[in-house]
């Protein structure tokens, strides 16, 4: 597996639920690369925002299925996870 932070990172996932997570458990979620492991995930978190993780929890979302015109299409699964950090480290997402 590539070990480039960028590679497994996609991109954090701001939404109401995670916004309350993050300013009262300080957990992080981010969508990441399906490939990836827990320590992958840490390692990647702690090179881009130069922050101490503690603990990374993992999920495999399964893709929604969509009516078209043409028939159903299925989104692809993704893969989300969970980043707790240390009680003195912050990350500004917004």
């Amino acid at each position: 597996m590539t070990t480039d932070a960028t590679y497994i990172v996609k991109r954090p996932l701001i939404t109401e639920k995670s916004s309350w997570e993050a300013s009262s458990r300080n957990r992080y979620a981010f969508e990441v690369d399906r490939l990836a492991r827990k320590a992958d995930i840490a390692k990647a978190i702690q090179e881009l925002y130069k922050v101490r993780v503690l603990k990374v929890s993992t999920q495999v979302r399964k893709g929604e299925y969509r009516r078209t015109r043409f028939g159903e299409a299925k989104a692809p699964d993704w893969k989300r996870a969970v980043v707790q950090l240390h009680a003195e480290d912050k990350i500004e997402l917004i």
